[in-house]
C-alpha cells in the first residue's frame, strides 16, 4: 500500500491551484493512514491511484471515518485495478462544488492546445451522468485561464496526445483546484467536438504518428452548445443499482448532424454484471443552449429500451429541472433532488 502524490507536486510547479498542505510517502498501516490525514487536516479524500469512474474513492470527514474508508477504499481499489496505492488529498470544497475540466492536446514537438472546458457537475456516485460544453459557469477570463493551466500541467510532464484536466470548482468564490489528469480520450469527448469541429481522435493519431498540431489555439473558437447524456443499464429509483438482462427490444434516437449515438450493444444483446453498466451515450449540438436542451430532451424521448431497467427517464427528468435548464447545477444536484 503506498500514497502517491506526484501529481500534486506538478500541479504545484505549473502553478494550478491545491490543497495548502500535503505529504508523500509509503502508507502500509491504518494508523500512518491517520498521521498522513492529521497532517493534511480533514475532511480528507482518498483516492485509488489506477482508478476511474468513482472507483476505489472515500472521503473522511473526520477521524472517526477514516480507518473504514481507507481500509475500504484500499479494498475496492484492488478488486477494481489489480493496486491498492492511494492518493490522499485535503478534501477542499466539499459542497456545491462544480466539476470543469479541459480538454488538451499536446504533440511530440512542445506544442500545446486547451479546448473550451466541458461541465460535468451531474454525476451519482462521482460519476458523471450528463455533460455539456461550454459550461454556463465560465466566462472568457476563466475559460482563458484554466486553459492556461491545463497546459502548463501537461507541458510540466511532457504529456503529447489527447488528455484532459480536471478541476473542482468553488462556485462562491470562483477558486478552483486541480483534480487529476486523465491521460486519455474521454467518453464525452464529442461534445468537446460538437462545438470546435476538431475531430479528436484524428489528432490523436497525427500526433502519435509525430505530426505537428496543424491547429492553433486561436483557431478553437465555440461554436454553439453541446450536452451529452450517458444511458445507463441501473435502477436510479433503487439507489442506481446496476441492472443486467436481455436487451429484448432497442429503439435509438436517428443520428444526423446533430445528434450522434455511440453504443456496443444492438437488439438482443445481454447486460451482465461483469462490465460498466453505461450501454449508450447521446450527444446533441445546438446554435445554443436552449436549443441544445432542447434537442436533448427530444432525443432522450426518442430512446425506447425492453427488458431491463435504464436511466433514460431519469436523464429527462433532470434535462427539466429549473435548476438544471439555469445552469445552475453543482455536484450535489441528484442527492439533493
Amino acid at each position: 500500500m503506498g500514497i502517491k502524490d506526484v501529481s500534486m507536486d506538478i500541479a504545484q510547479d505549473a502553478g494550478v491551484s491545491t490543497a495548502p498542505r500535503y505529504t508523500k510517502g509509503d502508507v502500509t498501516t491504518p494508523e500512518h493512514a491517520m498521521e498522513v490525514a492529521r497532517g493534511l487536516g480533514f475532511p480528507v479524500i482518498m483516492k485509488a491511484v489506477k482508478g476511474g469512474g468513482g472507483k476505489g474513492m472515500r472521503v473522511a470527514w473526520t477521524e472517526d471515518e477514516l480507518i473504514d474508508g481507507f481500509n475500504s477504499a484500499r479494498s475496492e481499489a484492488m478488486n477494481a485495478f489489480g493496486d491498492d496505492k492511494i492518493l490522499f488529498q485535503q478534501f477542499v470544497c466539499p459542497h456545491d462544488g462544480r466539476h470543469i475540466e479541459v480538454q488538451i492536446l499536446g504533440d511530440k514537438h512542445g506544442n500545446y492546445l486547451a479546448f473550451p472546458e466541458r461541465e460535468c457537475s451531474i454525476q451519482r456516485r462521482n460519476q458523471k451522468v450528463i455533460e455539456e460544453a461550454p459550461s454556463p459557469f465560465c466566462d472568457a477570463e476563466m475559460r482563458k485561464a484554466m486553459g492556461d493551466q491545463a497546459v502548463a500541467l501537461a507541458a510540466a510532464v511532457g504529456y503529447s496526445s489527447a488528455g484532459t484536466v480536471e478541476f473542482l470548482v468553488d462556485p462562491k468564490t470562483r477558486e478552483w483546484y486541480f483534480l487529476e489528469m486523465n491521460t486519455r480520450l474521454q467518453v464525452e469527448h464529442p461534445i468537446t467536438e460538437y462545438i470546435t469541429g476538431v475531430d479528436l481522435v484524428e489528432q490523436m493519431i497525427r500526433i502519435a504518428a509525430g505530426e505537428e498540431l496543424a491547429i492553433k489555439q486561436d483557431d478553437l473558437q465555440i461554436r454553439g452548445h453541446s450536452f451529452e447524456a450517458r444511458v445507463y443499464a441501473e435502477d436510479p429509483q433503487n439507489n442506481f443499482r446496476p441492472g443486467t438482462g436481455a436487451l429484448s427490444f432497442l429503439r435509438t434516437p436517428t443520428p444526423g448532424p446533430d445528434v450522434r449515438v455511440d453504443t456496443g450493444v444492438v437488439e438482443g444483446d445481454s447486460v451482465s454484471v461483469f462490465y460498466d453498466p453505461m450501454i449508450a451515450k447521446l450527444a446533441v449540438w445546438g446554435p445554443d443552449r436552449p436549443a441544445a436542451l432542447a434537442k436533448l430532451k427530444h432525443s432522450l424521448m426518442d430512446y425506447n429500451i425492453a427488458g431491463l431497467r435504464t436511466n433514460i427517464k431519469f436523464c429527462h427528468d433532470i434535462a427539466e429541472h429549473p435548476e438544471f435548464v439555469a445552469g445552475d447545477a453543482t455536484t450535489t444536484f441528484i442527492e439533493e433532488n
